[in-house]
């Protein structure tokens, strides 16, 4: 009787592992693996450092905010310490805190960065709502140090390293610009939570029966500070959703995964690249260690699968110095081996003045467009956008860039 209850046990738990396994996310092998098991991070310290000669106040007690340590120098100079959450990590120190002053006064801000990091990106400030890039009169920077110039007074100013889109500000920007009006076509889900239980938000966008559609994936935020390329995905998602004769068209015919925010613990805690744990997101595009990119594969996985949707494109938006577009050489075995030809053309035709930088190279790092390719067999892009790009070129080369593909998913024939 004990033997044959304990091979009833073990049958069944054969059975659900055998389920578990067939439901988990396929693993992706790359070249060059890279480790992310958790790594330690030193959490900045939350508070607001008051001086006295002149009455001063900076603060990091904001999402989204970064800001290590603040010393006075002298009358006019406060030194602020910005250190990164953990290393090894790419050299793009962020920063980003609150000043104000009891009266109308100059105040010097110098940057201060651990050994081996410099200043990367041109302070912006937010005053009375508005965002602005200081110019260079105001700001001045060397591989040695930075100096910015302010003139402040008992109105809170923010100054950040790029504007601040925390958690906060996706879920309003999505909430106002792709889901209202639209709700018959736009269905909000979470696709899991992060480390620190904050919604890992999914937009399934369709008209329609959402079955046998070709899968379009469209992601962003991995990195936290990288806000010029989530701009320019804000424009592109809402192109796809703008309800033209061609976005109409395209949705009755495709489905759509949109995941604006991958990186939400990163992006509020004031992170440069990594996630709560350390880890750089875009690198566990394999083994899916980390809880946001493991559950992001589950779901794109499970809709796939019950749905009968093949997954044809997936595009992942970042910023860096320059415009750019990642792209796999591998083509000709995929889903879509003509896309990338036929969409750049199309930019360059419709976008004036536009010469598309491309840097084409199969992924040996475990990035999300590699497992695109080698996970789906689908056409992966890395979308990136400068650092410095205008707000209006942005948005024409975000709007622009989906309506051409839409147009030649569609069969190039609008």
């Amino acid at each position: 009787m004990v033997k044959s209850t304990l091979k009833q046990s073990l049958g069944c738990a054969c059975i659900i592992l055998f389920l578990v396994q067939c439901n988990a996310p396929k693993k992706v092998k790359f070249e060059d693996p890279v480790n992310t098991k958790d790594k330690a991070i030193t959490r900045q310290q939350k508070k607001t450092y008051s001086f006295d000669q002149p009455k001063v106040w900076i603060s990091n007690e904001f999402n989204g905010a970064r800001l290590n340590n603040a010393v006075q120098i002298n009358d006019s100079v406060i030194e602020v310490q910005i250190n990164p959450e953990n290393t090894p990590i790419n050299k793009s120190p962020y920063f980003a805190f609150k000043v104000w002053s009891d009266h109308p006064y100059s105040l010097y801000i110098k940057f201060r960065y651990p050994e081996g990091f410099a200043h990367r990106y041109v302070p912006k400030i937010k005053s009375q709502g508005n965002w602005q890039r200081v110019d260079s009169i105001q700001f001045q920077s060397t591989e040695e140090s930075a100096l910015l110039q302010l003139n402040i007074d008992n109105e809170p100013k923010i100054i950040a390293a790029q504007e601040i889109n925390s958690t906060a500000d996706v879920k309003e920007w999505y909430s106002q610009n792709i889901i209202n009006g639209n709700e018959n076509i736009v269905h909000e889900f979470s696709a899991g939570t992060s480390v620190l239980g904050k919604n890992l938000p999914v937009l399934d966008i369709y008209s329609g029966n959402p079955e046998d559609k070709p899968l379009v994936i469209l992601m962003t935020r991995q990195h936290p500070p990288e806000v010029t390329g989530y701009f320019a995905y804000q424009h592109f998602l809402e192109t796809i959703v703008s309800g033209t004769p061609l976005s109409k068209e395209f949705l009755e015919n495709h489905r759509v995964l949109a995941f604006p925010i991958l990186n939400p613990d990163g992006v509020d805690m004031g992170h440069w690249r990594h996630n709560a744990n350390g880890i750089d997101l875009n690198r566990d595009w394999a083994k899916y260690r980390q809880a946001e990119i493991k559950q992001v594969v589950s779901y794109i996985t499970k809709i796939s699968k019950q749905d009968n949707n093949k997954i044809v494109l997936g595009m992942d938006f970042h910023s860096t110095y320059e415009d750019v577009f990642y792209t796999n050489q591998l083509r000709n075995t995929t889903t879509l081996p003509n896309f990338e030809n036929d969409w750049f053309a199309l930019l360059e035709k419709e976008i004036s003045g536009y010469k598309v930088n491309e840097a084409a190279g199969n992924s040996t790092k475990p990035v999300s467009k590699g497992w695109f390719l080698y996970g789906q067999n689908a056409t992966g892009i890395t979308y990136e956008i400068g650092d410095v790009t205008p707000r209006k070129r942005i948005a024409e080369i975000g709007e622009k860039s989906a309506n051409a593909m839409m147009r030649i998913l569609l069969g190039g024939s609008h």
